[in-house]
């Protein structure tokens, strides 16, 4: 006798459900909240700024009357003017003086710091000091020091028979005093960077190359400045696009004199805009201030494949 077997009951497969956009997971929902703050100050801080000075450029507006269109008439008065690139190759002198002093100041101490020197974090916060303190503050201060007869440093100049020069006042001295300050000011934070990549360098690649014999000199050369390069490659970046930007030491300490000796770009900038009231033509200096500083950065970062050793 034959067993009739029930028809198999067919349910219609279940769907999955897809998973929800990856920007609206939860950790990305987050991230977005922790960036938003930033965002936002990058958005109207940055390049809000950045946009408005475009179009600005290309205006003739004085603050008080009403703009009025002048394409670029504005890029075009760039050329003939000689205060223009004499600023400009004083942004650059100052830039190609005071950052290799400051990285060379900054790596010198903190190899100092690294080589087990007693109450290092006292130190620290000592050398840190002036990297912290207000810049106007820190002028006013060497202003004082550079004081032809009774200043600190002609002083002691004076002590090894030497005439020191007027130096705020003098076309061959006042922007190596600007650089010496600036030097001074800036050190404390490459310092802290190269102390920090100094510290997280293995021990193992020292011990090694003791074993085999090596210099302190080569170990300098072979070990720590490789393993450092990602952290000299950021101070270089940093302290670059700052010095492209100094302004407020040149305009304290010596007010962009003798002449136009020490009269920086951004300087400049202020002066055509709220000195002279011609905001287009202070917008145009200021993008090709941007553009200078797009294109040496960029540049850095094409080289840094062959000078930047990265620890995989």
């Amino acid at each position: 006798m034959a067993i009739e077997t029930a028809p198999a009951i067919t349910t219609p497969a279940q769907t999955r459900q897809a998973p929800p956009p990856r920007w609206r997971s939860r950790e990305a929902l987050t991230a977005w909240l922790f960036i938003l703050p930033s965002l936002i100050g990058f958005l109207i801080f940055t390049a809000g700024p950045v946009l408005a000075a475009g179009v600005i450029s290309l205006l003739n507006w004085n603050l008080f009357s009403a703009p009025t269109w002048a394409g670029v008439h504005n890029f075009a008065r760039l050329g003939p003017d000689p205060t223009f690139w004499s600023a400009l190759g004083s942004t650059a002198y100052f830039t190609l003086v005071s950052v290799p002093l400051t990285i060379l100041v900054s790596l010198l101490l903190a190899l100092l710091l690294n080589s087990g020197l007693r109450r290092i974090a006292v130190f620290r916060s000592l050398l840190l000091l002036p990297y912290a303190t207000i810049t106007v503050a820190v002028a006013f201060v060497w202003i004082w020091l550079y004081i032809p007869h009774d200043g600190l440093v002609n002083a002691v100049l004076g002590r090894f028979g030497i005439t020191g020069p007027a130096w705020l006042i003098s076309d061959t001295w006042a922007m190596p005093a600007l650089i010496l300050m600036s030097v001074w000011k800036s050190f404390g934070f490459g310092m802290v960077v190269f102390l920090a990549g100094l510290q997280a360098i293995p021990q193992q690649l020292y011990e090694a190359g003791r074993v085999d014999g090596t210099s302190p000199w080569k170990s300098l050369r072979h070990i720590t400045l490789p393993m450092l390069s990602p952290a000299l490659f950021f101070v270089i970046v940093t302290s670059v696009i700052g010095s492209f930007q100094v302004f407020d030491q040149a305009l304290i300490m010596t007010n962009g004199g003798p002449g136009t000796r020490t009269t920086t770009l951004v300087m400049y900038i202020y002066r055509t805009g709220f000195e002279n009231y011609d905001q287009g033509y202070a917008a145009a200096q200021s993008l090709v201030l941007f553009a200078f500083i797009v294109i040496i950065t960029a540049g850095q970062f094409l080289f840094q494949r062959k000078l930047v050793h990265y620890d995989n």
